[in-house]
């Protein structure tokens, strides 16, 4: 039985520029959560809540959203078999993959982001947990709201646009809402001279949008896997990062696993912040080793970018060589600066290639970056920078 419930638009309507909001979920308690909440910011409201993927297919035309919060588990018609279907009637959707923890939805969770879903949010196992909730309130907003402002307004690029990559290690790449819209000319960014040392350890930062953009990174900068450590931290919970490990690994070419408190630093491994811990480089005789905290989230995130960026500086200096990818909020940039400070380089991803231009964006907003460029042209640059050749 079709289980449909439409927003009342009042006498007035509802204004264009509200986000409209289709939550499919099989759980009426889910449902009444997200639907309150949503309804309670004045930029978006719930078009329909739905209980099936097969409803949510048979009413998109019909209701029209700009966004789709999308569970996986559902009768009928589960998720990861009513995404293509969704995308096929509206090639533009928004839709937010949502799963409870476990290795299954995770790996479901990674396959839908092939499949053109633009970001998932990891549900919690009890609602009855105000801290959980809480959280899963705060990102799910905010993943609306940052994924739906896309639909609004045009994206400003500081380089030419790029043709997306078509596949990464024989994955289709998602969609991305700015390959959708309109460009305009952004104003020139003021950029800095990438530091005079040469580099000797490589730092990334991402998060939504973050792990296809990271697995065609890495398999673009293999040989400086090879002599270098790299260092990835992307907001993600437990479980996404074991597979995101795993997914690298397997685009990289070389072993890339959830970093281990108190293991060496080595050149030819990626070191990937496991979900729930912040990662640290800290110094351990002549070399570094991994710490990681289980201390308070930084910028709402654990882990964060932050911690790790600041870290490394004690380490390497002025050899640190800092990428800020595709993400919300600003996570990177204040560690960047003093990245900067310390004689490093920070390159950011570009608006026209980012799911979301925040945290990349504002790193390059702040003056800090010696590079902003499409994520194509990001792995030949390091590739060149690390080899010893100058811009």
């Amino acid at each position: 039985m079709s289980s449909v419930v439409t927003e009342s638009a009042g006498p007035a309507g509802v204004r264009s520029d509200v986000l409209r909001v289709m939550v499919v979920d099989d759980s009426a308690v889910i449902r009444g959560l997200i639907t309150r909440w949503i309804d309670a910011e004045s930029d978006m409201t719930v078009a329909a809540s739905i209980r099936t993927g097969l409803d949510a297919v048979n009413q998109l035309e019909r209701v029209d959203p700009d966004v789709v919060v999308l569970d996986i588990e559902m009768p009928d018609l589960d998720g990861i078999s009513a995404l293509p279907q969704l995308l096929k009637k509206k090639p533009k959707l928004i839709v937010i993959m949502a799963s409870t923890l476990t290795r299954r939805n995770a790996e479901i969770s990674f396959k839908a982001l092939s499949l053109g879903a633009s970001d998932y949010i990891p549900k919690p196992e009890s609602t009855r947990e105000m801290g959980a909730a809480d959280i899963f309130k705060h990102d799910l907003i905010e993943k609306i709201r940052h994924l739906g402002a896309r639909l609004r307004r045009p994206v400003t690029v500081a380089s030419p646009p790029i043709a997306p990559a078509a596949s990464v290690a024989g994955t289709p790449l998602p969609r991305t809402a700015a390959g959708n819209m309109p460009r305009v000319a952004q104003p020139k960014l003021m950029l800095r001279p990438f530091s005079a040392t040469a580099p000797r350890a490589l730092l990334i930062g991402s998060s939504t949008g973050g792990p296809q953009a990271l697995m065609t990174l890495v398999a673009g900068i293999k040989p400086v896997i090879e002599q270098y450590p790299v260092l990835i931290t992307q907001h993600m919970p437990p479980t996404f990062t074991t597979i995101l490990a795993e997914h690298l690994a397997r685009s990289s070419g070389f072993p890339a696993h959830e970093a281990v408190g108190g293991e060496a630093i080595k050149p030819g491994q990626i070191y990937l912040a496991p979900g729930g811990h912040h990662m640290r480089a800290v110094r351990a005789g002549a070399g570094a080793s991994i710490a990681l905290g289980n201390d308070a989230p930084v910028n709402f995130c654990k882990p964060a970018v932050d911690p790790m960026f600041k870290s490394a500086i004690d380490i390497w200096q002025g050899g640190i060589m800092a990428v800020i990818l595709t993400g919300m909020g600003s996570d990177g940039m204040r560690a960047g600066k003093d990245i900067v400070a310390a004689g490093g380089s920070v390159i950011a991803q570009d608006e026209a290639t980012s799911v979301v231009w925040g945290m990349p964006g504002s790193a390059a907003n702040a003056g800090i970056c010696a590079a902003v460029l499409p994520l194509d042209q990001i792995g030949p640059k390091l590739v060149q920078l690390f080899s010893g050749v100058r811009p």
